[in-house]
């Protein structure tokens, strides 16, 4: 039976705009923008991989991912979304205990599949209580597919191989998307930023893992998606690179922000 809770919104206000309308607006406003550099007839990404720090500072970048999402959006009913833990210190992949997430947006209903074969999986209310890394995907997500089921998951100390068997299990059809939270390097000067994220990035342009947790905070989860897109054969693309001492901070202690489609 599914949970009536809802695990409500722990960083409206801060990373993102606490009010539905300003919320609405400020997306619509990345994603129309973002739009602008989608060519034409452009393949719909199986995964994508997204920053998730303040909309200020990475909002742009999650933007050209998401907006990747459009064309497929009256067929993508199911959202794996995967997220680094912050706060709460998890082995293995958490699920939630509610049964919907909150953004000012409104309600997402959580789907919780059959996982209770593999051991790497668990359930965790504490570790999503207050994980901003999967709440700031999820307005994007509802403003470009409107109505869709979310399978989220905070993930913390756990093997490649490990998340990939989530990954092969959760793969589904046209219907299914894998959204990795991610940033890149963090607060290293500008131009050593830069280096090392084009190193980083070229890795994962290439499916060559592991890529360590200083170079990705969302390593973990990107690493399963790695090893199972590198078995599929798949290709990827970058879609856009920068940090925040592009968009709204100083170059002196800079983040990483990369948009990378997998497909």
């Amino acid at each position: 039976m599914r949970s009536t809770s809802v695990r409500p919104p722990a960083v409206a206000g801060m990373f993102y705009p606490g009010s539905s309308t300003d919320l609405a607006r400020d997306v619509d406003d990345l994603l129309a923008r973002a739009a602008v550099d989608v060519p034409a007839g452009a393949s719909v990404p199986k995964a994508v991989i997204v920053p998730h720090a303040g909309y200020v500072y990475s909002g742009s970048t999650a933007a050209l991912g998401f907006a990747r999402l459009a064309a497929a959006a009256d067929r993508i009913t199911r959202v794996v979304l995967f997220g680094p833990c912050h706060r709460v210190a998890v082995r293995g992949l958490a699920l939630p205990a509610a049964g919907a997430f909150r953004t000012p947006l409104g309600d997402v209903p959580i789907a919780l599949p059959d996982l209770a074969d593999l051991p790497q999986v668990v359930v965790s209310a504490a570790a999503h209580a207050a994980e901003h890394s999967l709440e700031v995907e999820l307005p994007f997500l509802q403003r470009v597919l409107g109505d869709f089921e979310l399978v989220p998951f905070a993930v913390g100390e756990v093997g490649g191989e490990d998340v990939a068997e989530v990954v092969d299990r959760l793969w589904g059809g046209p219907e299914t998307v894998l959204v990795f939270s991610s940033d890149l390097s963090h607060y290293h000067p500008y131009a050593e930023a830069q280096r090392l994220d084009r190193e980083t990035v070229d890795r994962l342009l290439a499916l060559r893992g592991p890529i360590a947790p200083e170079r990705a905070c969302g390593a973990r989860a990107v690493n399963g998606l790695l090893v199972s897109a590198a078995r599929r054969g798949l290709v990827t693309e970058l879609y856009g690179l920068c940090n925040s001492g592009d968009t709204a901070g100083d170059k002196r202690r800079v983040v990483g922000y990369a948009a990378i489609g997998v497909g």
